[in-house]
């Protein structure tokens, strides 16, 4: 009897390192199947390379993939790694991330996208239209650094090249989130960086710039994004969001957009107190700036000297507002009603007489 092939069984043979060249001749293949063995022959590397390269992903989720899958390997690899069961944990991942963005309003409707590198130019992608509380793996996209979809069944989010333009201008950006945090969107709608020296969390694990504000999903807003990501890993989005991105993982990312957001409502309840906030002093901001440095975080605070790193010059807390209140109504008598109602009062005394 002839013996049928699966591309499951396929992809077990090249998981085991066997020689795709001696499948029986008279072997039964079905369509994909027949694909894969036929790219997997034609490539110029022995089946020991093509197992490493083309269906095993990084063993480590949280560090970034080999660097030998890309947007050039042939579709059926790209496939093959996308239903594979390491795939399957990032996109797991995701999905727990965009549950816990959901579950702390920090996007609304379906706002908000996540992204992953998981080879040299590809990246696993949340899907458009899809709340990130409900998102499942199966939802999930994979694309090139160009924005073109290599696999999924659900189109990919309409903001990846926003992604996409940041993992190619900081080659360490692993994972990227963006979402609508209110207390720091509330920031970057007025177009104010959150003042510094105050809290050691967030000095050495967030670095905060403002990208100015651009049509979402276009082109133009991620050029000014990752033209700040040399020296930011935070970014305010004027009039629309923040992003952020980690060399460590999906979950790090996230981990600065909390926060960041901690950060930015401590901030706002510290100005309603009505005393002026105690800081920390530049000696002791160098020290966590070390300390950051060390972790390789960026801060464009790195080298700078002690009496230029506390510059909070743009936070005002307790300002008034600058717009002059209306004239509210008049508080003493009205003349005209006055003399109404001493008219009526002397028809009334003569009438009496």
């Amino acid at each position: 009897m002839k013996q049928v092939f699966s591309l499951r069984d396929v992809e077990e043979l090249l998981r085991t390192g066997a020689d795709l060249s001696t499948l029986p001749a008279d072997a039964i293949l079905t369509p994909s199947a027949r694909d894969l063995v036929r790219d997997t022959l034609e490539q110029p590397r022995s089946p020991k390379t093509v197992k490493t390269a083309a269906t095993t992903p990084p063993p480590n989720p949280s560090a970034p993939a080999p660097q030998a899958l890309n947007s050039r390997s042939p579709q059926a690899a790209l496939e093959a790694y996308f239903r594979s069961a390491q795939c399957l944990e990032l996109k797991q991942q995701i999905c727990d991330i965009g549950r816990r963005l959901w579950q702390r309003a920090y996007v609304d409707g379906n706002g908000g996208n996540i992204a992953l590198r998981v080879g040299e130019d590809i990246a696993l992608c949340t899907p458009t239209l899809v709340s990130k509380g409900f998102m499942k793996p199966e939802d999930l996209c994979l694309v090139d650094f160009a924005g073109n979809q290599l696999a999924g069944a659900k189109k990919r989010t309409s903001e990846i090249l926003m992604h996409l333009q940041i993992m190619q201008r900081q080659p360490k950006a692993l994972a990227t989130v963006h979402c609508h945090p209110p207390y720091a969107t509330g920031f970057a709608v007025a177009g104010i960086e959150p003042p510094t020296c105050m809290i050691p969390e967030f000095e050495v694990f967030c670095a905060v710039a403002i990208a100015p504000y651009r049509t979402p999903g276009t082109p133009e807003m991620g050029q000014l994004v990752a033209d700040l990501v040399d020296k930011h890993n935070t970014i305010l989005m004027a009039n629309h969001g923040v992003v952020s991105w980690s060399h460590n993982s999906v979950e790090d990312a996230y981990f600065k957009m909390e926060i960041l957001e901690a950060y930015c409502r401590t901030v706002l309840v510290t100005a309603q107190l009505g005393r002026p906030p105690q800081t920390i002093s530049p000696t002791q901001l160098q020290d966590l700036l070390k300390i950051k440095q060390g972790l390789g975080i960026p801060d464009p605070r790195h080298g700078l000297k002690e009496c230029e790193l506390c510059d909070n010059d743009e936070w005002r807390p307790g300002v008034e507002c600058a717009i002059p209140p209306k004239p509210g109504p008049a508080t003493g008598p009205d003349p005209d009603a006055e003399a109404a109602v001493q008219a009526i009062t002397d028809q009334i005394l003569a009438q009496l007489k």
